[in-house]
């Protein structure tokens, strides 16, 4: 009974006094967006095997929709035509793996020359940092206390040899055998212990290899009916708006599909041609696999920010095999500038028409995505916010968001 009367109490209270509720309305209206976007973020990590997978296959289905309308073109129903052109990819995709595992195969054969340069160039870095030391240390530090200093080397060095040698003379005895397995050494039994933890994350991650294979197989039917039922798709989606609301839906749609559409087809385009150029720019600096390291670092070289690094990175081992300096100096000049004249030049040109984001944006997108979905996040960020930037743009409500988003 006493409950229910501060319940009206307060409920009286409020109602006396419009200022609190007001207040109170406000402090709601603020909150809620934040619970909801709080909600949407765990969502999208949690569920970013799905996301990812569901991002990808509308990515390939924008860069394959232009094979579908030239095979309609050809009197082909789109269904056909769909089938005709994932069937082509697939092929083609299957032809560059058996190339790809051709080269890799070679290189697996050569892989013990690759260790050796990469140990020689370790060591030889290495020896250069301790002759840098030494150099500073000869001319920072007194004569008296350098050979101070190196006495108590020695010493320590003897003691060193002492534990050592006690060390090996223990080993020498044989280990007493385990009670509970005659026969068994403590040495069987530790080394036993130590290979359990392999077989522990082996088991440990088999689910989640499992499920990531198993969502990589959903990718080529999610694009054949992406392409096949595309019409049916956009009607289906329009049905749930009416009057204006439709038409705006409609832009939006639109928006969205040529925003995606020229990032994903100009971007593989970009690709392509990175690739072609770097595949003869390698084959005619004699670097092994020129046909494996050339579309690699091509490709590579399109992931926003960290592209030209990771595009140096494959043209760099392959150079190993002929470790010279000038042709290490020459891979870094020669990808450097095939990036630099792709991102001026070409991407502008073929992407940066369609997609106005400006850079404080881009960055806080990498920042976000690659928190939430990992490398695949810094592929996808740009698309995505750019296709946030296309609804905002067609939402009146929302204008103000596309305007801070856009360039």
């Amino acid at each position: 009974m006493v409950c229910v009367v501060d319940l009206l109490s307060c409920a009286l209270a409020l109602v006396s006094n419009p200022l609190r509720s007001d207040a109170l309305r406000e402090a709601r209206h603020v909150a809620l967006p934040i619970v909801a976007a709080g909600v949407i973020i765990a969502i999208l990590y949690y569920g970013r095997l799905f996301f990812i997978t569901s991002i990808a296959a509308v990515i390939i289905a924008f860069i394959l929709e232009p094979l579908v309308e030239l095979c309609m073109r050809l009197r082909l129903p789109r269904g056909l035509a769909s089938f005709v052109v994932c069937t082509f990819a697939l092929s083609l995709l299957y032809v560059m793996g058996l190339g790809a595992y051709s080269q890799l195969s070679a290189i697996y054969s050569d892989l013990p020359i690759y260790g050796q340069r990469i140990a020689d160039l370790v060591d030889d870095v290495r020896q250069r940092i301790q002759g840098m030391e030494d150099r500073t240390y000869q001319l920072l530090v007194p004569a008296r206390q350098r050979e101070l200093q190196a006495q108590q080397e020695r010493l320590r060095q003897q003691q060193l040899a002492d534990q050592a040698r006690r060390r090996n003379r223990k080993q020498e005895q044989p280990p007493p055998a385990n009670p509970s397995q005659p026969g068994q050494s403590i040495q069987e039994v530790r080394i036993h212990d130590d290979s359990a933890p392999f077989s522990d994350y082996i088991v440990a991650h088999f689910n989640s290899l499992y499920t990531l294979v198993l969502m990589v197989s959903f990718v080529p039917f999610l694009v054949y009916f992406m392409l096949s039922w595309r019409d049916h798709i956009n009607r289906s989606f329009l049905q749930f708006f009416h009057g204006e609301d439709r038409l705006v839906a409609a832009r939006s749609l639109q928006g969205i599909a040529d925003m995606m559409r020229a990032f994903a087809v100009g971007n593989f385009i970009i690709g392509i041609m990175l690739a072609l150029v770097s595949s003869l720019m390698f084959w005619s600096m004699r670097l092994p696999f020129p046909l494996l390291v050339g579309p690699l670092s091509g490709f590579l070289s399109l992931i926003p920010y960290i592209g030209l690094p990771l595009a140096i990175l494959p043209p760099l081992f392959s150079a190993l095999a002929i470790n010279k300096l000038s042709t290490y100096v020459l891979v870094i000049f020669v990808v450097s500038m095939l990036h630099l004249l792709a991102l001026n030049l070409l991407y502008p040109k073929v992407v940066g028409s369609r997609v106005h984001l400006n850079p404080l944006v881009v960055t806080f997108s990498l920042m976000l995505w690659g928190y939430l979905w990992d490398a695949p996040g810094l592929i996808l960020a740009i698309p995505l916010t750019a296709g946030l930037k296309a609804v905002c743009d067609n939402v009146k409500g929302l204008r103000q968001i596309g305007r801070f988003l856009g360039d």
